[in-house]
């Protein structure tokens, strides 16, 4: 049963083949057989599961089942749950239960869903492998021997998703925290346009350039639950009017018109260094994609090996301004000391991991009266810039193709400088600081079995044509990523 996709589950749960209760059970039996060594999940909600399950059975009796009625999901416990630990995978957050609801979850339970847990993430969703949760890290299901990463921030996600410990899943995505550690784990990872889906009620990180987004096995699980994500909402001033208008299934995008569709290369990552398992693999999707219709056409995006100089210098900032709460006074972990500055103090060293603390002080540093003009409105000129060659791309080309990531999955236990780090979000920034939508989706396996994920880019509010053809390039890589398969159990 946990092999099912959303869209098959949901056949088998509207004829009545299966419930949502057996459904529910068994993705909680999988939790309760893995969840330890996988580590993916934060918080189980086990009653929650089984009430949201009975819920959803009741409905599909009475004939008002809901859109996503009795789907079992993990989600990012980076979104508020009301009456659930929300705690961002730090120990300033470690015994934290809102009394809220975010917007996201809101409208997930609004769809019917059935809440398995809160999902491991890196601290704060500051990292790459997930490494820096306060919880430890979550583990990569293909080849579990190994230990390989399940990536960051959304690792906890997909590590859930790709082992069969959730049957999709929430992420946010700020740098390429859905995007990398979809790709490293054979799924689908959509960072939407921002503004299309809320940020009320989850936890921030850099305002300008988090964007919640969906996690699934395939490209149209992927996009029924961003159609349960998106939509607009009056608490957050950065929320688009733009809605997600999508059918329930997703339409060939090639071959479709007597204009062929134009696809871009983006000309300056030609020369970045990346496997070669990765370059083989894009080569052989653009050939596809050439065979059935596409017209290939290299486009500059002139900044674009600038974009990682600029994220961390504008994500730093604002994640200085927004972590400032977090004193001891109203919320959180408060460690007492002499004084109220000693209490600050002494709160903030406990509370916050050693990247969080690192960012923390690099965006105070930027902001500082003797860095702010060199440094942070030179990198707001450069993100301006960015933008602007984006949008002049997307009027050679329809939509844009790239790698997600320079190669597979690597070790945990990989001995990497922050810098090191920092260079693996290099295919993914520039996305976010343009606030266009972007899709890694599965282009095939390395020949060390492990798989590897290229991107769909669009312009502003194109998220429907982005996952169209990132449904092409799935069924042209066409892997096998049954959780059976990928754990061989």
């Amino acid at each position: 049963m946990i092999d099912l996709t959303i869209t098959e589950a949901l056949k088998k749960l509207k004829s009545g083949e299966i419930s949502a209760v057996e459904l529910t059970r068994a993705y909680l039996d999988r939790i309760e057989q893995y969840g330890k060594e996988l580590n993916c999940y934060i918080t189980v909600t086990p009653e929650r599961a089984m009430a949201d399950a009975a819920a959803s059975d009741a409905r599909y009796a009475a004939g008002t089942a809901l859109p996503l009625d009795g789907i079992p999901i993990g989600m990012k416990d980076l979104f508020a749950t009301r009456g659930i630990r929300t705690t961002a995978a730090s120990r300033m957050l470690e015994n934290f239960v809102p009394e809220y609801e975010s917007t996201v979850s809101q409208k997930f339970i609004d769809s019917g869903t059935v809440l398995l847990g809160k999902t491991n993430l890196d601290e704060f969703a500051m990292g790459t492998f997930s490494k820096t949760s306060y919880f430890g890290a979550p583990v990569n299901p293909w080849q579990l021997e190994n230990r390989l990463t399940a990536g960051g921030s959304s690792g906890g996600t997909t590590s859930a998703v790709a082992s069969g410990l959730a049957i999709g899943g929430t992420g946010t995505d700020t740098g390429g925290s859905i995007r990398f550690p979809s790709a490293i784990t054979g799924l689908v990872g959509m960072k939407p346009t921002y503004g299309l889906c809320s940020r009320w009620g989850c936890v921030a990180f850099a305002s300008s350039l988090d964007t919640p987004g969906p996690i699934g096995r395939t490209v149209e699980d992927t996009a029924l639950l961003l159609s349960a994500m998106a939509g607009h909402d009056p608490k957050d001033s950065t929320s688009s009017n733009k809605n997600f208008d999508f059918d329930g299934s997703l339409q060939p995008i090639l071959n479709k018109s007597d204009k062929p569709l134009r696809i871009g290369i983006i000309k300056e990552l030609m020369d970045v260094k990346i496997s070669e398992d990765m370059k083989k693999l894009f080569e052989s999707r653009i050939a596809d994609l050439k065979s059935n219709g596409a017209e290939i056409v290299e486009v500059s995006i002139p900044n674009i090996l600038d974009a990682l100089a600029v994220y961390y210098i504008i994500a730093p900032a604002e994640a200085s301004s927004n972590l400032a709460r977090y004193d001891g006074m109203r919320y959180g972990l408060r460690v007492e000391g002499k004084d109220i500055y000693d209490t600050f103090k002494k709160t903030r060293a406990a509370g916050f991991g050693e990247e969080v603390q690192r960012r923390i002080i690099i965006g105070t540093a930027v902001l500082s009266s003797e860095s702010y003009e060199v440094y942070f409105m030179q990198a707001a000129r450069v993100r301006r810039m960015i933008s602007e060659s984006f949008n002049h791309a997307f009027t050679m080309c329809d939509l844009i193709v790239c790698p997600s990531s320079a190669g597979t999955a690597l070790p945990l236990d990989s001995d990497l400088t922050p810098l090191e780090y920092y260079a693996l979000d290099m295919f993914t920034v520039a996305m976010n600081l343009a606030g266009i939508p972007a899709c890694s989706v599965p282009c095939g396996l390395a020949e060390n079995g492990l798989p590897l994920g290229m991107q769909v880019v669009g312009k502003r509010f194109d998220d429907l044509k982005v996952l169209q053809l990132a449904k092409h390039i799935e069924q042209f890589a066409g892997i096998d990523n049954r959780p059976t398969k990928v754990m061989g159990k």
